[in-house]
């Protein structure tokens, strides 16, 4: 996603959504450039902070993605890599929604291209994935119904992905474990707050 504000020349900088299709757990990262190797390095940290092993990765069709060292990257760790359709967008609704809820409604459409953007981008997507993991519920689509001219959609119990998680048979007892831990430190009203002041302090850089 691209924070070029109303012009794309020269540079600026970027943010990286990755969201888990189980779990919905959500992970930001802002990227100064959208090169093959700052893509590759904000995927290696991404992928040093989920609760569980990446066992694949499903992206867009941007460049940024669909290149040679990414492909490499995937290959020597053992993940696979899968693209969506051309021109489907629904194929990344996942992303897509969390790009609106998670990030653009959060920092909005300003050209953000300083070295100080950057540190602040960074301490508001952590807090802000803490938020969202752990005390954010949602709801997973189970399934459509139509009848004549109406759908009826069927959602499950609203969790938040840390809930998620926890209830997962496939997430490591460790990892649960530690991801019990750090939410015995949080505190949602601190959080919210500290985002709070960093988003001041973001919007000052800008006014």
């Amino acid at each position: 996603m691209a924070h070029c504000g109303q012009s794309t020349k020269g540079e600026y900088l970027h943010t990286l959504c990755a969201v888990d299709v189980a779990t919905r757990w959500c992970e930001l990262e802002v990227l100064p450039n959208r090169s093959q190797q700052a893509v590759k390095e904000a995927v290696d940290r991404i992928r040093s902070r989920l609760p569980f092993p990446l066992l694949g990765i499903d992206s867009d069709n941007d460049s940024a993605f669909i290149n040679a060292n990414l492909l490499r990257y995937c290959q020597e760790e053992g993940i696979t890599f899968t693209r969506c359709r051309p021109y489907k967008k629904n194929d990344q609704t996942y992303v897509e929604q969390k790009n609106w809820t998670a990030v653009r409604k959060l920092v909005g459409y300003e050209r953000y291209s300083s070295p100080e953007d950057q540190e602040l981008l960074d301490k508001i997507y952590r807090d802000q994935c803490l938020f969202v993991n752990f005390f954010q519920p949602v709801r997973k689509l189970l399934a459509k119904e139509r009848k004549g001219g109406k759908t009826r959609k069927v959602y499950d119990v609203a969790k938040t992905p840390f809930q998620r998680v926890l209830a997962s048979p496939h997430v490591p007892t460790e990892a649960k474990e530690r991801l019990e831990q750090i939410y015995q430190t949080l505190n949602p009203v601190e959080l919210r707050v500290r985002l709070e002041r960093n988003l001041e302090k973001l919007r000052r850089l800008h006014g």
